[in-house]
């Protein structure tokens, strides 16, 4: 089979959901939903224009797990009951679509804007950059706790699945960096210390939902402390162990090399695509653009893709890949106007203008 073909061949997880073909939403935080964690119609819109437009598997943008843990303006959240009508209308309205639908669970940990918690951040440990507190050994069980609570809420709302945020710095990836945990009790010390919150947090969530509930873990292997080897060998007991659905690495660039020299050899994708997989399936964020990105990536050995920057600019993406082997996404910067129509608040389109040369300015 061609690699172009694959792209729109069933990925069925072994769980046992399918996702009708190999183009998944990234997570992509918009700003656009109500302050105090409540989905707006904003944000249903948004994601609703992406599952119609072809997407195999629609997630949320990052839904905080406890309130210290909000990191965005408007950041949809599924840390309370409260916020479950909002969650369950947007999974009952994605559901008719055909695309799967997962929540991706969150804490931005050192990274939340002190003065949008109210409070100190927190973090593994204390650090002075940021002006974060460590958490105590009670809180991170509690932590655990919570991200498994959020994702028995998503389960009831009716969701297909979770994705757990262990990227990016965040509190689960600080967690895995030697430079952010330096924690001396059984969640710090050496890598399985370090990683023992995500280990637990994958159990509990597998004991508390249903047999079919969807399990990802996104990871990053740069960045924030973090060493290639240990994300490289988490990662691979993940998959092997087989106790999630699907691993999904954020790489920024899909075709970059690694920053680390030892490891530059070869481009970043590969130090992943030659673990064993088991059960897993392996999909990776970064720089998909183009259907020829699309053929290339998947020819490098994933299982599927996830589609950010693209996805933004075109609704449709998956459907315009394949009808057009060569469809290259519209010219960026593009007008608050275009972006309108793609489903985009204004609220959206101003954060979008963080991302240099996106937006014009008129």
């Amino acid at each position: 089979m061609s690699m172009r073909a694959r792209l729109f061949e069933p990925l069925a997880f072994h769980s046992g959901k399918v996702m009708p073909n190999r183009f998944m939403l990234a997570p992509l935080t918009n700003s656009q939903s109500h302050e105090d964690g409540t989905c707006s119609d904003e944000e249903r819109h948004w994601l609703m224009m992406r599952a119609r437009g072809g997407f195999g598997l629609t997630m949320t943008a990052a839904a905080h797990v406890q309130a210290v843990g909000r990191g965005f303006p408007g950041q949809i959240g599924a840390f309370s009951d409260a916020l479950l009508p909002g969650l369950t209308r947007l999974a009952d309205e994605l559901r008719s679509t055909g695309s799967l639908s997962m929540v991706q669970l969150h804490h931005a940990g050192n990274r939340a804007p002190k003065d949008l918690i109210g409070t100190d951040p927190v973090c593994p440990s204390p650090d002075p950059e940021t002006g974060a507190r460590g958490l105590d050994l009670g809180e991170v069980e509690r932590l655990r706790d919570d991200f498994i609570a959020a994702a028995v809420r998503a389960d009831k709302a009716g969701f297909d699945g979770v994705e757990i945020h262990g990227a990016h710095g965040y509190i689960i990836c600080a967690f895995l960096s030697p430079e952010l945990n330096r924690r001396e009790d059984r969640y710090g010390g050496d890598p399985n210390g370090r990683a023992r919150i995500v280990h637990e947090i994958i159990a509990g969530i597998r004991a508390q939902c249903r047999k079919d509930f969807v399990l990802g873990l996104r990871l990053s292997p740069e960045r924030f402390g973090l060493r290639l080897a240990e994300v490289r060998a988490l990662a691979q007991e993940v998959m092997r162990g087989g106790a999630i659905d699907f691993l999904d690495m954020s790489l920024w660039d899909v075709a970059k090399a690694p920053n680390e020299p030892e490891f530059a050899h070869r481009p970043l994708i590969q130090w992943f695509t030659d673990l064993e997989r088991g059960p897993v399936r392996l999909g990776v964020a970064g720089k998909i653009m183009t259907a020829e990105d699309c053929e290339r990536t998947m020819a490098a050995g994933v299982d599927f893709l996830l589609i950010g920057r693209a996805a933004i600019l075109h609704h449709d993406y998956p459907r315009r890949v394949e009808a057009d082997p060569g469809f290259q996404p519209i010219a960026r910067p593009v007008s608050p106007t275009y972006l309108a129509g793609e489903g985009l608040s204004p609220v959206f389109v101003h954060y979008m203008r963080n991302w240099k040369g996106f937006v014009t300015e008129a």
